[in-house]
C-alpha cells in the first residue's frame, strides 16, 4: 500500500475529527519511532493517539509503553491493524491504501470516545505449582527451588520421572538416560523447598495470578509413608502378577503392590486396588503379614488437598501414538511388530528382558530388523505435523539392534531430519555403520509369503522414492517409530487451567516465537511435550524458561492486570447466570445475598464472550464500549462510502 498517502490523507481530511499531526516512518516500533510519539505529544499537546501499523498483539504494549511515559494516559491510545488485515490480504495496492484509510478513520473515530483506565496491581503469592513429574517439569522445579522459592510438585503416576524414565539411552550421545536422571529426580525428592505430590491429580483451580487456590487429590497408596521404609518386602511377597501397561508398556508384569522402577522417587509403593487379592476378594493381605514396620493401610482414603500459589508450570507430557491404529502395519495382530517404546523397555539393562533384544518368544535374537519412521505422524489420516523425535529416535534403535545383536537393519523413512546440535553426526555414524537406508513411506507390514526366502518373515511392503522400485523387504523384527501426541485428557486439563488447546490438543503458548512458554491466562505457563513434540534437550530448556518467567514474575512483588474487563450493572442483571457458564476464564461469580453476577476483574481477559452472552445487556466492557465501537464503525463506512461516490461520479 501508499502508506505516504496515507499518513497525507489522515492529516488533511480527519483534522474535524481531531488529528493534529499524521506522520510517516517507517520503524515507528523502534526507539527512535517511540521518540517522535512523545516528542509530539509533549509538543504538540496530544490527549489521543492512533498508530496504524502491525497486530496489536505484537506492539500494542509497545506503543501503550510510549504513550505512558509522555503522559498519555495508555488506553487512550488506539491501534489498528493494516499489515495482516489489509497489506498481506491483497495485491491490490490500490484498493489496500484505501482499506487503510477507512481502517485509520475508525480508529480516530473510536479513540475519541475511549476512557483512561487504571491497571490493578495484585500481589504475587511466592509459592508455586507445577504439574507433571517429567523431565520438564523437574527442572522447572529444581530451579525454582534453588532459587529459594517453595514448590508444590504434582505427579499423577506413583513416582516422578516420566518417559525419560522408561528409556535406555539418550541420543545422540547415548548417554545412559536412568543416569542422567536418577540424580535430578534424588534431589527433587530431598529438596526442602520441594512439597512433592505423587499418586495426585489436580481438582480444581481457582483464582488468579499471583493468588491461586488448587484443590489436589492424593490418591490412597495405602501405605503409611511415614512408617515405610521402601525395603521392598511387600511386593516381593505379594503372590498376584499383573500386566504392566504403564512403565514396562506391556513387556513385563508387576505385583498388585509395587513401585514402577527400582530408581522410584518416592521409595514407597501403591497398591493396585483394581487387582489387589484382597480388595477383589477379601482374602491374602500377604503384604501386610509381611511388612517389617507394620506400613501397610489397607483403609486408606484419598486426601483432598488445598495450597495457594501465585503461578503454575503445565508440564504434563505426551501420549504415545496407538499404534494399532494403522491396521496395515500388523501392530497386536503380527507376534514380533513392536512400538518404539516396547523396544526401549526391552533394550533396557533394568527391562523385562535385561536388555536382551529379542523376538516375542523371548528367547530368539533378529538376524534383520526394520525400524518404520513416521508411524502415526506426517500422516494426513493421523498427525500431519512432524514428532521431532521419530527419526533420532530410529538411528539410536538401529545403533542399540547392532551393538548387541550384530542384525542387519533397514530404516524406513519418508525424510531425514536432524536439525539439532551434532544430530547429523550421528546419522553419518549410522551410515557408517551399516544401516541401510530407504526413503520412502512403508504400506504394509504382513507375513503372507510370495517369494522364496520370506517363510517365517514379516514382509515389509515399500516403494524407494528415491530408485522408484517398489520393495519387499523380509525382517525378523519390525520396529514402529510411533509419534508424539497429545495427553488424551489435554483439553479437559487445559479448561481446569483456563488454556486452550489448538486443533491437535497441544497446548497453546501465547506467542510462538517471542513468549513460547506463557500462556494466555496470566500466571499459567506451559514446559515439555505439553505445548507440543520436542526431545528432551528442548524440553529441560523450555522447563528452565518457564521457571525465569515464574522467579520474574515473583522478583516483583506484585503484578499490573489489564484494565480492560468486563463490568456487571447490578441495577438490571437478573441474575440468570448465562454469563458465568460462557465465560471461558470463570472470570464471573455468583452472588447469592445479591441474586446478581460479579466479575472478578483480576481473573478477566476482556474477551467480550460474557457481553454478547447477557440478554438483558447488563454486562458492559471497558474499553469496548458500545460507544466506542459505534464510531468506530462509523468512522469507516463514511470513508467507504466516500470511495464509492467518487468512483460513481
Amino acid at each position: 500500500m501508499n502508506v505516504g498517502e496515507v499518513s497525507a490523507w489522515a492529516a488533511e481530511n480527519l483534522k474535524d475529527q481531531g488529528v493534529v499531526v499524521a506522520r510517516d516512518y517507517k520503524f515507528m516500533c523502534s526507539s527512535l519511532g517511540q521518540e517522535l510519539i512523545q516528542k509530539d505529544i509533549k509538543e504538540q499537546g496530544l490527549t489521543r493517539v492512533v498508530v496504524a501499523a502491525c497486530s496489536p498483539h505484537l506492539h500494542e504494549a509497545t506503543f501503550r509503553n510510549a504513550c505512558s511515559r509522555a503522559g498519555v494516559n495508555p488506553y487512550l491510545f488506539e491501534m489498528t491493524n493494516i499489515r495482516e488485515q489489509d497489506s498481506w490480504v491483497t495485491t491490490d495496492k490500490e484498493e489496500a491504501t484505501k482499506k487503510a484509510k477507512a481502517l485509520v478513520a475508525a480508529a480516530v473515530g473510536r479513540v475519541a470516545y475511549q476512557k483512561p483506565l487504571e491497571s490493578l496491581l495484585v500481589p504475587i503469592d511466592p509459592n508455586v505449582l507445577v504439574v507433571g513429574g517429567g523431565i520438564a517439569g523437574i527442572q522447572a522445579s529444581l530451579e525454582i527451588a534453588n532459587s529459594g522459592q517453595h514448590v508444590y510438585l504434582v505427579e499423577r503416576e506413583p513416582s516422578i520421572g516420566g518417559h525419560m524414565a522408561q528409556f535406555d539411552k539418550t541420543f545422540p550421545t547415548l548417554d545412559c538416560s536412568a543416569c542422567i536422571l536418577t540424580p535430578k529426580m534424588f534431589d527433587v525428592g530431598n529438596h526442602k523447598n520441594i512439597t512433592m505430590l505423587t499418586w495426585s491429580e489436580v481438582e480444581k483451580v481457582e483464582g488468579y495470578i499471583g493468588n491461586f487456590t488448587v484443590t489436589i487429590r492424593k490418591r490412597a497408596r495405602d501405605i503409611d509413608e511415614e512408617l515405610c521404609t521402601g525395603c521392598g518386602v511387600c511386593w516381593e511377597k505379594c503372590p498376584k502378577k499383573v500386566l504392566d501397561n504403564v512403565f514396562e508398556a506391556g513387556m513385563g508384569n508387576r505385583k498388585a503392590v509395587y513401585v514402577p522402577f527400582p530408581q522410584a522417587v518416592p521409595k514407597y509403593p501403591v497398591i493396585d486396588r483394581e487387582n489387589c487379592t484382597y480388595y477383589l476378594k477379601g482374602t491374602c493381605k500377604a503384604c501386610e503379614k509381611f511388612c517389617p514396620t507394620g506400613a501397610i493401610k489397607f483403609n486408606q482414603e484419598d486426601q483432598i488437598l488445598t495450597v495457594k500459589v501465585g503461578n503454575i508450570i503445565l508440564a504434563t507430557g505426551y501420549d504415545l501414538f496407538d499404534s494399532h491404529r494403522i491396521t496395515q502395519y500388523g501392530y497386536g495382530r503380527l507376534a514380533n511388530v513392536f512400538t518404539s517404546l516396547e523396544f526401549e523397555r526391552m533394550s533396557n539393562s533394568a527391562g523385562p528382558t535385561g536388555g536382551k533384544i529379542v523376538q516375542r518368544d523371548g528367547k530368539t535374537a533378529p538376524k534383520v530388523v526394520g525400524i518404520v519412521h513416521c508411524t502415526g505422524s506426517r500422516d494426513k489420516n493421523y498427525h500431519e505435523y512432524c514428532s521431532a523425535i521419530c527419526c533420532m529416535q530410529s538411528l539410536k534403535f538401529a545403533h542399540l539392534v547392532k551393538e548387541k545383536t550384530g542384525a542387519e537393519v533397514y530404516e524406513f523413512y519418508i525424510d531425514m531430519r536432524t536439525p539439532a546440535k551434532t544430530y547429523e553426526e550421528f546419522y553419518h555414524r549410522l551410515l557408517e555403520e551399516g544401516t541401510h537406508f530407504v526413503r520412502g513411506k512403508v504400506a504394509e507390514i504382513s507375513d503372507a509369503v510370495r517369494l522364496p526366502g520370506e517363510e517365517g518373515k514379516l514382509i515389509i511392503q515399500v516403494e524407494d522414492t528415491l530408485t522408484g522400485n517398489q520393495l519387499r523387504v523380509p525382517v525378523d523384527m519390525a520396529i514402529l517409530s510411533a509419534g508424539l501426541e497429545s495427553r488424551h485428557d489435554a483439553k479437559i486439563v487445559a479448561r481446569k487451567f483456563g488454556i486452550s488447546c489448538s486443533a491437535d490438543s497441544w497446548f497453546i503458548e501465547r506467542h510462538p516465537k517471542l513468549d513460547p512458554v506463557a500462556t494466555m491466562t496470566d500466571g499459567v505457563f506451559v514446559a515439555g511435550a505439553c505445548q507440543g513434540p520436542k526431545d528432551i534437550p528442548n524440553s529441560v530448556a523450555q522447563g528452565a524458561a518457564a521457571a525465569a518467567r515464574v522467579l520474574s514474575i515473583i522478583g516483583q512483588g506484585e503484578i499490573e492486570i489489564e484494565a480492560a474487563t468486563a463490568i456487571v450493572d447490578e441495577v438490571t442483571c437478573v441474575g440468570c447466570k448465562q454469563c458465568i457458564a460462557s465465560c471461558p476464564y470463570q472470570a464471573i461469580q455468583y452472588l447469592e445475598d445479591k441474586g446478581k453476577a460479579y466479575v472478578q476483574e483480576a481473573l478477566c481477559k476482556g474477551c467480550g464472550t460474557c457481553v454478547g452472552t447477557c440478554l438483558p445487556k447488563s454486562i458492559s466492557l471497558k474499553h469496548f464500549t458500545d460507544e466506542q465501537i459505534v464510531a468506530e464503525m462509523i468512522g469507516a463506512m463514511k470513508v467507504m462510502k466516500s470511495f464509492e461516490l467518487m468512483e460513481v461520479a
